[in-house]
C-alpha cells in the first residue's frame, strides 16, 4: 500500500496540517521541523499524489495547446518553446492537433476543460471564437497562437502574416519573376488569407505582374506534390515562373513533383519560396527559400502572457505581440 500523508505525519510526530506546510509552503515551517518532516518522507518513500491534489484545487499544473497540425515542423517548434518556458514555472503541455477540422479542435477543447487545465493556448481554425469565450467565463484562460484578434478580446502571439506575404512577392518580382502562384488553403484559415493579401498588395504595385491561387485542401507535403503535378503539366506560355507556398512543406511537395517529373528546373524555370523556416526546408534537395517564424520564441511568449492572465484573473489585460518575419534567400530563389 502506498504511504500516505497521515503516515509521514505518525512518523514525524507532528500534524497532517504541518506536513502539507512543509510540502507547500515550507518557509512558514520551523527548519527543525523541516528536517524532522523531511526525514520521514525519506524514511518512508513518500511520494505526493499531486494529481489528486491539483484536481481538488480546481485545477490542474498543466497548459492545453490545440494547433493546426501536428506533423508541421514549425508547430513542434512553438510546443518546444511553450514546453521550456512552461517548465520553469512547474507546468507540463498538453499538445493535440486540430488537423485544421474545427470538429476535432471542439473535441480537444472539451477534453482540455474536463482535465481542468490551468490555461490552453490555441492556433483556431476558425475566426468564429465562442468556444474559447466560454472556456475564458468558465475560468480557463486562453491565448492565441499564430494568429491575433482585431476586436482584441483576446491575448495573442503571431507573426505579421500580411507583412510575410509583401515580403515574399517582393523578392519574388525582384527575381524577375511576373507570374505568380500561390499555393495554399483550405479557404478561410486566416494566416493564409493573410499571406495572400500581402502578396496580391505588391504584385498590384508591378505592371505586368499577375498572381494566380491554386487552392490546397491542406498545408501538406502531398497537397504540394499535387499542385507541382499541376503546374509541370501546364503549357510553358500559361504557366507561372514562381511559386510562392503558403508554408515550407507545400514547398517541398511543389519541389519534389517538379524533380520527380524532371520536366521544370528550381529555380531555372520556376523559382520557389516557402513560409515558416522550417530546418526541413535548408536541407531539400534544392534548399527553399522562406519566410522565417520565430517559432519557438511564439510558443514561449505565449506561455508567459497565459502565467500572467492566470495570475490575474478576469482583471487581465489583453496584449497582442506581433513578431516580424525574415525573408531567408536560398537556392530555389536565387537564379
Amino acid at each position: 500500500m502506498a504511504t500516505s500523508i497521515r503516515d509521514v505525519a505518525r512518523e514525524a510526530g507532528v500534524s497532517v496540517g504541518t506536513v502539507s506546510n512543509v510540502l507547500n509552503r515550507p518557509g512558514i515551517v520551523a527548519p527543525a521541523t523541516v528536517a524532522r518532516v523531511t526525514e520521514a518522507i525519506e524514511a518512508l518513500g513518500f511520494v505526493r499524489n499531486d494529481a489528486a491534489r491539483q484536481l481538488r484545487a480546481g485545477r490542474s499544473r498543466s497548459f492545453g495547446l490545440v494547433v493546426l497540425d501536428t506533423r508541421n515542423p514549425f508547430f513542434m517548434d512553438v510546443a518546444h518553446g511553450a514546453q521550456g518556458r512552461a517548465l520553469d514555472d512547474g507546468y507540463t503541455v498538453l499538445m493535440g492537433g486540430s488537423d485544421e477540422s474545427s470538429e476535432r479542435e471542439q473535441s480537444l477543447l472539451d477534453m482540455f476543460e474536463e482535465h481542468r487545465v490551468a490555461g490552453v493556448l490555441i492556433s483556431p481554425v476558425r475566426t468564429e471564437l465562442t468556444q474559447l469565450h466560454r472556456l475564458r467565463d468558465a475560468g480557463i484562460p486562453v491565448v492565441l497562437v499564430d494568429r491575433g484578434t482585431s476586436d482584441r478580446s483576446f491575448s495573442s502571439v503571431s507573426v505579421d502574416d500580411v507583412e510575410g506575404g509583401r515580403i515574399a512577392a517582393r523578392h519574388l518580382i525582384e527575381e524577375g519573376r511576373r507570374r505568380i502562384a500561390f499555393v495554399g488553403g483550405p479557404e478561410g484559415l486566416e494566416q493564409v488569407d493573410d499571406r495572400l493579401a500581402g502578396a496580391r498588395s505588391i504584385v498590384e504595385q508591378h505592371a505586368g505582374a499577375s498572381i494566380e491561387l491554386f487552392p490546397t485542401e491542406a498545408l501538406s507535403v502531398l497537397e504540394g506534390r499535387r499542385i507541382g503535378g499541376l503546374l509541370a503539366q501546364m503549357e510553358a506560355d500559361r504557366r507561372p515562373d514562381a511559386v510562392f507556398a503558403a508554408n515550407d512543406l507545400l514547398a517541398m511537395g511543389v519541389l519534389q513533383a517538379l524533380v520527380m517529373t524532371g520536366s521544370l528546373r528550381v529555380p531555372e524555370d520556376v523559382a520557389l519560396i516557402g513560409y515558416d523556416d522550417i530546418d526541413f526546408a535548408s536541407a531539400a534537395v534544392v534548399p527553399i527559400s522562406s519566410v522565417r517564424q520565430p517559432a519557438v520564441e511564439i510558443g514561449a511568449t505565449a506561455v508567459d502572457l497565459l502565467l500572467k492572465e492566470a495570475e490575474a484573473g478576469s482583471t487581465a489585460e489583453r496584449e497582442q505581440i506581433v513578431f516580424q518575419p525574415q525573408l531567408v534567400i536560398r537556392s530555389s530563389t536565387a537564379g
